[in-house]
């Protein structure tokens, strides 16, 4: 699949110091690439209400993306309790 990133998701990032985390990311972001379809990935939870919108666990923190004509559009990575305020 292909994979675009939004800038709110380089600003997370940013605000990230937990490099265990940050490696967990790394290494979904290339199993995202490898997945050709978004069954193959696991922790995967559709937004109710967003017929686009998706979130996938990672440790305490979630990652929201939208999944259009096989392209994931990265979007947000924050602590589970943020993740609803600020996605989608």
């Amino acid at each position: 699949m292909k994979i675009k990133y939004h800038k709110s998701l380089e600003k997370d990032l940013r605000k990230i110091n937990d490099k265990k985390i940050k490696q967990k990311l790394k290494l979904i972001i290339l199993k995202m690439k490898e997945a050709q379809v978004l069954d193959e990935l696991t922790s995967i939870k559709k937004l109710a209400g967003h017929p686009n919108a998706f979130r996938m666990r990672i440790g305490s923190y979630r990652l929201g993306f939208y999944y259009e004509n096989n392209t994931l559009i990265l979007s947000r990575f924050v602590k589970r309790n943020d993740i609803y305020k600020l996605f989608p």
